[in-house]
């Protein structure tokens, strides 16, 4: 057994004695009280024959008992399978059977969903936050049990899934050494901004079911911190939030700054408790990101770009690069964290120059092991030691990244990663549809949002294909608008020419992803 894992496993014994931990809505819990819940949740998983590599499954909003869930699954070996409430019931079907998952932690609001998935899946028990007795008042009828199992750095701890570039969702395999890399970073840069200290409050409104909510949730507990959880992402609750827990620490995706901007409470609400605000996960529109730096002048700006693959964050743009007047480097995702080695390659596989726009490769201890039973998936993601990114761009002189397009066509709408391909697969189900293409287009609020050209095999209209596609999908997954055309645009290798689709939408210079 070595100490990396366990400094995942042991985040709730961080803090000091009295120190409050967590914020969930009226329910305010110190360290220890916070531990001994932990504790009594490992008591209550090994009672129900729950071990090493075993799954364990969530599915519902922001709260303490994802928390108590997932520490408790690290300390035994367990696997914390963290599923996106969002999805529609096929989704979730696919993931509940594809994780086998032993038991599952649901919102009542969620079982009608989730109850046939669990039924075809043989889940071995589903326990609801808000029921009678709850997952918390389960936990409590264990004594609590302090013995760890044997981890090493290359057990799973994490398995979350994202959006299938082939119509299913992937599962991606997170190691407790990779966590535990992931968390290294921020102090190994040796900044500022990175520090974490015992009065830091963190809001935590990103889903805890990304990796951003996951990993964002693991620092604050790690550094003794308070964690302040938002269920969803209400503009409104996340300004008096601020205001009222004096919030210093903050993530946030491109569209909740814009909405924030326009809310009438970011004109009264006072939110100079903010030292640090970090933001990423999609394009973010330069005059959003100045007059978000305008709205909170005693907080530190930095961008982060990263995957679930890469356990979150892997490059920064420091505060110093940024500045209200604007910088070149603004345009930019910033530098590789310590333990990151980038480099770009072009369609032969040889590194290419600074300057020259390539696929971007990464290696660093924080990468995924690999993805769920898809040992095909998981060889094409890797090249050797490296891990191929999807996304274009470039390095600079200075080893600063630049982002120009993605590799894989996938659409980032609010901060969530949405393939084409997966609705593609849906609308090619409808007799009406002969070919579709889906693309992302801009969007003032979103960042990108979906658009699916279609052409016809019969009359139809787009409310009725979206429609069809609502049963299937997510919501946000769901084309915001439908062209009809004649024909798709085509190589003549037969390939859908999808930045000729995508021109007419973007401005001069093309689709940029920040």
């Amino acid at each position: 057994m070595t100490e990396a894992p366990l400094l995942l496993a042991s985040m709730t014994e961080r803090g000091a004695p009295g120190h409050l931990a967590v914020v969930d809505g009226d329910l305010r819990l110190d360290y220890v009280a916070l531990h001994d819940l932990v504790l009594r949740c490992v008591g209550a998983l090994r009672a129900s024959g729950i071990g090493h590599g075993d799954r364990v499954g969530y599915l519902g909003l922001n709260s303490v008992d994802y928390i108590v869930l997932l520490q408790a699954a690290l300390r035994i070996g367990a696997v914390t399978v963290a599923i996106n409430w969002r999805l529609s019931a096929p989704e979730i079907d696919y993931i509940v059977a594809d994780s086998g998952i032993a038991l599952l932690v649901t919102e009542a609001a969620r079982l009608e969903v989730v109850a046939p998935a669990v039924a075809r899946s043989g889940v071995g028990a589903t326990l609801l936050t808000d029921g009678r007795p709850s997952f918390r008042d389960w936990c409590c009828a264990h004594a609590p049990d302090h013995r760890p199992a044997p981890i090493e750095p290359g057990d799973v701890a994490v398995q979350l899934y994202t959006s299938g570039t082939t119509g299913d969702p992937k599962g991606a395999l997170l190691s407790h050494g990779a966590l535990s890399a992931s968390l290294r970073q921020g102090a190994m840069t040796g900044e500022r901004w990175s520090a974490w200290f015992d009065d830091d409050v963190a809001l935590v409104a990103m889903p805890q079911f990304h990796i951003g909510g996951t990993a964002w949730t693991f620092n604050a507990l790690n550094a003794g911190s308070t964690a302040v959880l938002l269920g969803r992402a209400d503009i409104g609750d996340i300004l008096a939030t601020v205001a009222r827990e004096r919030i210093t620490k903050m993530f946030a995706v491109p569209a909740v700054l814009a909405m924030m901007l326009d809310h009438p409470l970011a004109a009264t609400a006072d939110l100079s408790s903010l030292r640090a605000l970090l933001y990423g996960a999609s394009p973010i529109p330069p005059d959003v990101l100045r007059r978000s730096m305008q709205l909170f002048p005693g907080a530190s700006f930095v961008q982060l770009y990263g995957a679930t693959e890469t356990c979150g964050t892997i490059v920064y743009l420091p505060p110093e690069d940024h500045d209200v007047a604007g910088t070149p480097r603004m345009a930019g995702c910033g530098k590789p964290y310590p333990q990151v080695e980038l480099k770009i390659v072009g369609s032969d596989g040889q590194v290419l120059a600074a300057g020259q726009i390539g696929e971007v490769l990464v290696r660093s201890p924080m990468l995924m092991n690999g993805y769920h039973r898809l040992p095909e998936a998981t060889v094409a993601a890797f090249d050797g030691d490296w891990y191929r990114s999807g996304d274009s761009g470039q390095l600079d002189a200075d080893g600063y990244l630049y982002l120009h397009d993605r590799v894989k066509d996938m659409i980032v709408s609010g901060g969530e990663n949405i393939y084409p391909a997966e609705i593609e697969n849906v609308l090619h189900d409808h007799p009406a549809v002969r070919d579709c293409a889906v693309i992302g287009v801009p969007d003032a609020r979103w960042g990108e949002a979906v658009r699916a050209v279609v052409v016809r095999a019969a009359p139809v209209e787009a409310d009725e294909l979206i429609g069809f596609a609502r049963t299937r999908l997510a919501g946000y997954k769901l084309p915001k608008a439908i062209d009809f055309v004649d024909e798709l645009p085509r190589n003549p290798s037969g390939k859908i020419l999808k930045r000729t689709l995508r021109e007419p939408h973007w401005p001069s210079g093309g689709r940029q992803v920040a």
